[in-house]
């Protein structure tokens, strides 16, 4: 069936609503049931009749009843309790109640309405105002099936949306998986150095990045990326990026070149370029990336890099002091032909380089204000005898104290590497 199909049908369901068609006329006076009856066939209704509030309850639960109308002061149960023990009966619609009563004053009329009746009529009735009450009620009845249909209508497109929701919650935890595998070490100790990473996704997925793979046996590469956007085509892109840097297969790694001695690191330059043209030529996406990539020379400390729109890589030296690294640069991916600028650092035994996802720099806490450079310039003077993936935990535990919240906004991932020459 197609879609406009089902509105039709729902719209011809909505169209057919029951309102009123059987009434039970309940009245201790035989004379006047037969009498309101009498009326009420001529208008077409089918009627059931009862001369007491427990025949009538008793009919009720046998037959479909539409409408009470009922007689106020009888022996026995009266229309109020009758009233009471109607609404207090399990239907699947909506029954309208209807007081015949000789009483005007407010104090009866209140204690009716309290119990759930919806009209009152005086006696003795007048057909032509019993009609009017009863199409007024059909009326109300119709509206009640209406919103029963459509309460319905929702339930069951709220039951298809959870079904939906469970399955994509499922693929999404699975993904999630699968992304952090692509982590293949969060921490490696090369003698010289130490290398930690960090991936926290604000989601189930995310499309931050991070990661190092050795060159050498003195040499690594390190890297940080961050594709913009959030959800499944980001978390795609930072799939196909990561196999870019692949730590499994070299020949894969467009970070290296084979040469005749066996794999050398290439320019960091020259890498955030090919990985700028390959996002264009080949993904041929919306999305962009950032990117942070580092080779660093183990045996000199010497660090070559490129930025490419990430936040700034951080050199923390020994006595703490806070360097920040880089001109900005633009992001891959987003600018055909774009170039870049390469720079160096040396490290000292003692000094760490950290790069950062602007999901820290740009946390905000409960005043919208942005923790930015100098906030995390403090954190991690107050960390500065941390080390390695303990330093990573206690900045992520700082940084949400500090937002307030336990949840992220945004991807929180950092490669750290700590130099001891």
């Amino acid at each position: 069936m197609n879609d406009q199909s089902g509105l039709d049908s729902y719209g011809d369901l909505i169209a057919d609503a029951r309102g009123i068609r059987t009434v039970m006329v309940v009245d201790d006076s035989r004379a006047h049931r037969h009498l309101i009856a009498l009326h009420l066939r001529e208008w077409g209704y089918d009627v059931l009749q009862a001369a007491s509030g427990a025949e009538a309850l008793a009919l009720c639960r046998d037959h479909p009843v539409d409408l009470i109308l009922s007689d106020w002061m009888m022996p026995g149960m009266s229309g109020i309790d009758l009233c009471r023990a109607f609404r207090a009966m399990a239907r699947e619609t909506y029954g309208y109640f209807i007081l015949l009563t000789s009483k005007t004053d407010r104090g009866a009329v209140a204690e009716g309405l309290d119990v759930g009746a919806d009209d009152f009529l005086a006696k003795p009735v007048h057909a032509i105002e019993l009609r009017a009450r009863i199409k007024a009620g059909d009326r109300l009845v119709k509206l009640q099936d209406r919103l029963q249909f459509k309460n319905a209508r929702l339930h069951d497109a709220l039951r298809k949306l959870q079904s939906m929701y469970d399955t994509l919650d499922g693929d999404l935890i699975e993904a999630r998986k699968l992304q952090q595998s692509l982590v293949r070490e969060r921490f490696r100790d090369f003698g010289r150095a130490q290398v930690s990473v960090l991936l926290r996704p604000c989601g189930h997925i995310g499309g931050d990045m991070v990661g190092f793979f050795p060159v050498t046996g003195d040499v690594l590469g390190l890297f940080a990326f961050d594709v913009s956007g959030h959800g499944v085509a980001s978390a795609m892109m930072t799939a196909r990026l990561a196999g870019l840097l692949s730590v499994a297969s070299k020949e894969q790694n467009i970070a290296l070149f084979c040469a005749a001695d066996g794999y050398h690191a290439r320019a960091p330059v020259d890498v955030a370029t090919r990985m700028n043209n390959l996002i264009l030529s080949e993904m041929r996406t919306e999305n962009y990336a950032t990117l942070a990539y580092g080779v660093a020379d183990l045996r000199n400390g010497q660090v070559a890099m490129v930025q490419a729109g990430h936040p700034h890589p951080i050199v923390q030296r020994a006595s703490g002091a806070i360097e920040w690294l880089g001109d900005g640069g633009l992001p891959v991916g987003l600018i055909a032909g774009a170039e870049y600028d390469g720079f160096q650092i040396d490290l000292l035994p003692g000094d760490r380089l950290l790069f950062v996802s602007d999901g820290v720099t740009e946390c905000t806490n409960a005043q919208g204000e942005e923790l930015g450079q100098d906030g995390l310039a403090t954190l991690l003077d107050r960390l500065r005898d941390q080390r390695g993936q303990a330093l990573l935990d206690t900045l992520v535990w700082d940084v949400a104290r500090w937002s307030g919240r336990d949840e992220f906004a945004d991807d929180i991932s950092a490669t750290l590497l700590e130099y001891s020459g």
